[in-house]
């Protein structure tokens, strides 16, 4: 193994020209109820904490916050004056929660989009998006629509790139082969993807490095439980897992997570940067986007995305830990 104390690196996204911090900020938290970041000083101290660390990658989605659109109007608000200094990404298209877009079509359809695209443009107080992402697919609406509606936005110079969330294996294939005849492609692909949730190794990372796409993990640090603050005792008070999700520590694999942690221990490192470094260890992974409500979490992120390197033989030590389930829903 190796150590650096050097600042958050650089990664290209896919086969394009994008570049981001090898560690992003998932921006969900802006505006949700009960967080230190539901208000705008909460989110600005954030971003600062962010921007500082070299944590430029920012991503989030027009149905984020505790009303629709209110992470994205905190960010605009947030970012004046600094728009140029990050990344930013943001979502359309998720079908569990109403947006009130007065437009007819499908949530992937070319009339949604373009009614979508500029509610996000005007909420997030920008000109451009630089990586514009699909949600969730959509099968009311051929894929060949939705992708012609990004080339146009594109064209006209409101996004950048284009990426795309939650999609199967096969339907990155098909993505892929259908935008291929158009001259243009998506540049990267966003699924949940953790220690304990290895189910995207079956079939969507196999077709991230075969059509060239880079990768977004999202619940990387699975609710925390990857960190290193929570034990089979218990965990931090007033943590997300602890008031609302008690489930998620209750049924969590303490066993291998308890060999995990003396695995870290043995090598003088914390939980935290044994799973980033483990993360970014994996193919075609671009960016590891992780949450956070203030900038503590923030700051930590940044400083565990280059504090270890993991080599072959410890990889496969960890893997031992957290195989890849038998069940392919898993």
């Amino acid at each position: 193994m190796t150590i650096s104390d050097t600042p958050v690196p650089l990664r290209r996204v896919g086969a394009s020209g994008l570049l981001v911090s090898a560690v992003g900020l998932g921006c969900n938290n802006f505006g949700r109820p009960g967080t230190k970041s539901e208000t705008l000083a909460g989110t600005i101290e954030v971003l600062d904490a962010a921007i500082d660390s070299g944590v430029t990658f920012l991503d989030t989605a027009d149905m984020y916050g505790g009303e629709p659109g209110q992470s994205e109007t905190l960010m605009g608000d947030a970012l004046q004056g600094r728009r140029d200094r990050v990344v930013l990404a943001t979502k359309f298209g998720h079908p569990g929660r109403d947006m009130g877009y007065a437009t007819v079509g499908a949530k992937t359809s070319r009339s949604y989009i373009r009614t979508a695209v500029e509610a996000s443009l005007r909420r997030l107080k920008t000109d451009w998006i630089d990586l514009y992402q699909l949600h969730v697919p959509d099968a009311d609406t051929p894929i060949a629509e939705t992708i012609s509606a990004l080339d146009d936005l594109v064209a006209a110079g409101k996004i950048r790139y284009y990426g795309h969330s939650n999609m199967s294996g096969w339907q990155i294939a098909e993505a892929d082969f259908t935008a291929a005849d158009r001259g243009s492609r998506f540049i990267s692909a966003q699924n949940h993807y953790s220690l304990l949730a290895r189910g995207a190794e079956r079939e969507v990372l196999p077709a991230v490095q075969r059509f060239g796409l880079g990768f977004f993990p999202y619940f990387p640090l699975q609710n925390g439980l990857l960190t290193g603050k929570f034990t089979r005792e218990g965990g931090p008070e007033g943590s997300r897992i602890m008031m609302q999700r008690r489930h998620v520590w209750q049924n969590a694999p303490w066993d291998a997570l308890e060999r995990y942690q003396a695995f870290c221990d043995e090598r003088g490192i914390t939980m935290l940067a044994a799973t980033f470094g483990w993360l970014l260890s994996r193919p075609s992974l671009s960016s590891v986007i992780a949450g956070a409500t203030s900038a503590d979490q923030v700051r930590s992120n940044a400083a565990a995305a280059a504090a270890w390197t993991p080599s072959a033989a410890e990889l496969a030590t960890i893997d031992e830990l957290f195989p890849l389930p038998d069940d392919p829903a898993a």
